[in-house]
Order: C-alpha cells, then structure tokens, then sequence
C-alpha cells in the first residue's frame, strides 16, 4: 500500500495553492500519487481517472481557503475533495457528456500516458476485489474501512474526513473488521477459479 507523507518541513499553507502556483505544484506533485491511487482502487476506465483527478485538484485550488490544519493534515482534506467529487461524478448520470469527455481526453492522452494509467488500473484490480467486499458493508462502516484501509488513513482522520468522534470511528472500524473476516473468505471463493 503506498503512504504518502508530508513534506519534510511539514504541511504547508495550503491557501497558498489558490495564489502561488509554485506551491501549487509543490502540493500537486506531493499529492498526486494519492489521489491516482485512489481513483485507481474505485474505476477502471483510465480516462476517467484522468479527468476525475484534473476535477479534484481543480476543486482543491477552489476551495484551499477552507482548510483547516487543526482538522488533519492536506491530505486527509484532499481525500474527502476525491470522495465527494468521485460520488458526484457517480451521481450525475450524464452518461452523453462522460461520453464526451472520454473521447476529449482520448486525444489529450498520448499512448505511453494510456499506458500507465492502465497500469495502475491492472495494479489496483485486488483491491477492488477488496472494494467489492467492503462495498456489502453499511454506509457507516464502509465508509472508515475505506478511510483506514484502503486509503491508509489513521483513524483519526477518517473521523475527521467523515465528521465524526475518533471512539466512533474505532467502533465503526472493529464492526466492520469482524463483518469482513466472514465475508472475505466467501469473496476469495466466488473470484479463485
């Protein structure tokens, strides 16, 4: 699983994003593997992946003023941007402007970035094998494994990200932990041939 950290100096001034684009790509480059591994686990359509990591950063340079270091580091903030913009793009439904926006992003991507995406995409099939599991949870549980687990979140922060106590979410988490151990074993025979 791979753990981003933040820089050495500590988190910056993430306001600093919306006015200095020098900290912006310090942010962006800092980030950006996060938010590929995150789109990787939940889609498999690489120019998917690619537009929705474009409308993340793009909804983090909007709204840097509202970050708040007390509530968990940047990265904690920008994986709630990708929950809430990945739950927007699966609510849409506008099937004819994703369309359209897969073919637009067909021709800005050049065959070695099709490539890779596709990469990641293969490299990230277990753990959407994971996700499927985690997918029968309730929402309330669902939700912190995902945080935790998957995207490597302390338990802390997925409290944060989600709006919730810490006892909470350890609670949530201990649930869930004790729903999957019986479900996994039934999901690792449903996908072995």
């Amino acid at each position: 699983m791979t753990v981003i950290t933040e820089s050495a100096s500590g988190p910056q001034d993430v306001a600093a994003i919306g006015i200095n684009p020098g900290e912006f790509e310090r942010f962006y480059r800092e980030h950006l593997e996060v938010v590929r591994v995150y789109l990787a686990r939940r889609m498999d359509d690489p120019f998917e992946v690619a537009d929705l990591t474009a409308d993340i950063f793009l909804r983090a340079i909007a709204g840097c003023t509202t970050y708040r270091r007390e509530l968990g580091p940047p990265r904690a903030w920008l994986i709630g941007i990708a929950r809430n913009t990945l739950g927007d793009h699966r609510r849409s439904g506008a099937r004819g402007a994703s369309a359209i926006r897969r073919l637009s992003a067909q021709r800005l991507l050049d065959d070695d970035s099709t490539q890779r995406i596709l990469e990641r995409i293969c490299a990230q099939s277990a753990a959407r094998l994971l996700l499927a599991a985690i997918a029968e949870l309730p929402d309330s549980l669902r939700h912190v494994v995902e945080l935790v687990a998957v995207d490597d979140l302390s338990l802390v922060d997925a409290a944060r990200v989600l709006g919730i106590s810490a006892g909470a979410a350890r609670v949530r988490y201990h649930r869930a932990r004790r729903r999957l151990r019986t479900t996994l074993p039934r999901q690792a025979q449903e996908v072995t041939p």
